[in-house]
């Protein structure tokens, strides 16, 4: 048999057997691709890197791709790992082994990698191309969400090579895939494409910026939440109860911990009142999950563990089975009390905003209320309802918020209302009982309702229906959203980035990852396109 060869500019290269025979044969372990580009550069040959997420191949690439070719001898394209596309839940729609088949099959790629971590500065460090090939958006680095082209840029460099922006047409995977593929239901396409109209992008960027600089301060009750992975067995031959193999646990510094560091991400200077119980106070875990932006003051209650929520969970589909509460809920009493009510009225005062996230679990008493009425410049409120203080803890305990965010069964409670309209309860029947201007109802699968006395009320779809764990996601709207309704935000923008918030947060397990500004960015982004 002839040998074959691959023709490039003035050069011609061996094509394997293998590689002539499938386009498959060119994707390869980075670490393969670090020998081949070095033997390539020993032999004088020119290598030039593409990295992207190439979710949907279109003209755009293609022209790009064709221009980064003619750059050098060898193209080799890098994807990004399914886990670490930044384009928010249901991205992306190919999966990576798809996305680098449809790249390997373009005859001018030479090879493809899959690149398991969230930026190129990786590939770029282990190939270190003669030229790495970005398109156009990228050439303004102010316009790059995710901040990481000056990083790339100065990684090139230091391998000795130069950063080249190709410029042709352009597309968008995002616009393509949103306007030309069922990715979305039709109610929530429909309320996306009336949103494009507006032109709502840059707000909503722009409301989110506008927040950086806040201080903010937040009270509440610290949780510990537990997971336990198990096995189901079946049920017990002798007794009426399932058993199960114990495979693992994780334990997560939850409730106002959680949602403090959710705000960190997008405020500059942010602060916790709280409280620790003495016995199983798990203090080095909350200390160590704070991010470096967050203080916490916290009294100690003798005698009594910090709240722990025990979740046994089928490890295969991170089903919950059952749980198990270590607490002592009865309410903050004596001189603690004092303490603690002291404490908000000296702090509060010097924050922009106080978010309360208020569990029910004792902390949250009528001094503590009187303290946060009388001193928060802006207070934002949720008062959960869970099974430890089931109509027990309703908003309606505060005389007055800024801004209340409370989900749907909470609202309902909070009103005795159990079939209640939630735009009704929203706009006339709970701010009857609590003077309040703007709320936002979360509704999960539902999306939200908010509301705003000049605006009225406006319903928002959910931005997705698949939720792998819901713990946590109504604190991460809470503190997300709070900062944006202080800085005197449209509600129905607000109502937007909480759904967003609250899709992002679905797909992480426990308190794996806080909800971030720039992923957020990019889903807005990817949502709007």
């Amino acid at each position: 048999m002839s040998k074959v060869v691959k023709k490039f500019p003035e050069r011609e290269i061996p094509l394997s057997q293998e590689a002539e025979a499938s386009a498959r044969a060119k994707i390869k372990p980075l670490d393969e691709l670090v020998d081949i580009v070095a033997e390539a550069q020993a032999r004088g040959l020119r290598v030039v890197l593409a990295h992207g997420t190439f979710d949907l191949l279109h003209m755009g690439h293609v022209r790009h791709l064709e221009q980064a070719r003619a750059e050098g001898d060898v193209l080799i394209v890098t994807i990004t790992g399914d886990a670490y596309v930044n384009k928010g839940p249901g991205r992306p729609v190919f999966t990576a082994p798809l996305r680098a088949e449809m790249l390997a099959a373009l005859g001018y790629v030479d090879w493809v990698a899959v690149n398991e971590a969230p930026t190129a500065e990786n590939v770029i460090g282990a190939l270190k191309p003669d030229v790495y090939a970005k398109g156009s958006d990228y050439a303004e680095a102010e316009n790059d969400t995710t901040g990481k082209i000056v990083d790339e840029r100065t990684s090139v460099e230091a391998g000795g090579g130069r950063i080249l922006f190709t410029d042709d047409i352009t597309f968008s995977s995002s616009s393509l895939l949103n306007r030309f593929f069922d990715i979305h239901d039709p109610k929530l396409r429909g309320y996306l494409e009336l949103q494009r109209e507006r032109d709502i992008a840059d707000r909503l960027l722009g409301m989110i910026e506008g927040v950086r600089d806040y201080k903010v301060l937040l009270v509440g009750d610290t949780i510990i939440d537990e997971y336990h992975y198990v096995a189901p067995l079946g049920k017990s031959p002798k007794e009426n109860l399932i058993a199960t193999q114990y495979r693992d646990r994780e334990l997560f510094a939850g409730g106002v911990i959680a949602a403090a560091n959710h705000v960190a991400g997008f405020c500059r200077e942010v602060e916790v009142l709280t409280c620790l119980g003495k016995v199983d106070s798990c203090e080095d875990l909350v200390l160590a999950s704070l991010k470096p932006n967050v203080k916490m003051t916290a009294i100690r209650r003798p005698g009594v563990p910090t709240t722990r929520k025990s979740r046994f969970v089928d490890s295969d589909y991170l089903r919950k089975l059952f749980e198990v509460y270590y607490m002592d809920d009865s309410h903050l009493i004596g001189q603690q009390e004092q303490d603690f009510a002291a404490s908000i009225r000296e702090r509060a005062g010097d924050f922009d905003l106080v978010i309360v996230t208020d569990f029910g679990h004792g902390l949250i008493t009528r001094k503590s209320i009187d303290a946060l009425s009388d001193s928060a410049k802006f207070l934002a409120i949720n008062a959960q309802s869970n099974s430890a203080n089931q109509g027990y803890n309703l908003v309606t305990k505060y005389p007055w918020a800024d801004y209340i965010c409370i989900d749907a069964p909470e609202a309902k409670l909070a009103v005795a209302d159990k079939f209640g309209d939630l735009g009704l309860i929203a706009s006339k029947v709970l701010p009857e009982q609590v003077a309040c201007d703007r709320m936002i109802l979360t509704h999960g699968r539902y999306g939200c309702v908010t509301y705003d006395r000049s605006e009225g009320v406006h319903h928002i779809p959910a931005f997705t229906g698949q939720a792998l764990d819901t713990l946590g996601a109504g604190d991460a709207f809470l503190a997300v959203t709070s900062p944006l309704v202080a800085s005197g935000a449209d509600m129905d923008l607000v109502g937007f980035i909480g759904n967003a918030v609250g899709a992002m947060k679905v797909g992480i397990v426990g308190h794996r990852e806080s909800v971030e500004k720039v992923p957020l960015v990019r889903y807005l982004q990817t949502l709007l396109k």
